[in-house]
């Protein structure tokens, strides 16, 4: 599944300081191909060099974990009220790092808005080569950036660890560590093939809208292997 997001949307580079923390909004990434992928940092204030923690996904960046997916957040505060706890829970976003929890600790959070999705702009290809080559990249841009101290460590959960994997595979320079949390290894036995049976799910996210595709067939294509 191919959507691309338009280039004519204004982007608002700049820099303040808000809730204890120094934010560089809709900084620019440029890739090998030369598309510029968009992020926001989350960094102290205090001058320094310091550990990174980046995700690279489609769900929007400016999108609120409440606007997405409120039901969710709700059940989430009520049963594990230790997470909104100590924090504004202005910048909660889905299956990301809070921001506040971790940059008073001495880490940069970085939020990329993966190709073709949010503010970056391109044509989404989910779980593809491309995508872990920019994820790869935004390693590499990281690594060597004055606030940071050149270990770049990944997060996320689901979409966000799936590509771990793959782009770990790159063996960028400047990863120290993966984090993947309910993140599938096997695409053919964790999504595509059920038990042996053809099942694609994606998920992608353009601006506000959530759209999501499913194709499902009754028995399994001809030259599908044993789940």
């Amino acid at each position: 599944m191919a959507l691309s997001v338009g280039t004519s949307m204004g982007y608002r580079e700049r820099s303040e300081i808000r809730d204890g923390m120094r934010i560089d909004w809709d900084m620019p990434i440029a890739m090998d191909d030369g598309l510029v992928l968009r992020c926001d940092l989350y960094r102290p204030i205090a001058e320094g060099k310091y550990p990174v923690v980046l995700t690279y996904g489609p769900y929007g960046k400016w999108l609120h974990f409440d606007d997405l997916y409120h039901d969710q957040w709700q059940r989430m505060c009520a049963d594990h009220p230790d997470v909104p706890t100590g924090s504004t829970n202005k910048y909660q976003c889905w299956e990301v790092v809070d921001p506040e929890k971790w940059v008073p600790d001495g880490y940069v959070c970085i939020r990329v808005d993966s190709r073709g999705a949010g503010r970056s702009p391109g044509i989404i290809d989910i779980w593809s080569l491309r995508e872990a080559q920019d994820l790869a990249q935004c390693v590499e841009w990281a690594g060597v950036q004055p606030w940071s101290n050149g270990k770049v460590g990944l997060n996320g959960i689901s979409y966000y660890a799936e590509n771990q994997w793959q782009t770990a595979a790159l063996q960028p320079k400047h990863l120290a560590a993966i984090c993947v949390w309910e993140g599938a290894a096997d695409f053919y036995r964790d999504m595509a093939h059920h038990g042996g049976i053809f099942f694609v799910a994606v998920s992608c996210r353009t601006g506000r809208r959530h759209k999501s595709t499913l194709f499902r067939m009754d028995a399994a294509p001809a030259d599908s292997r044993a789940g």
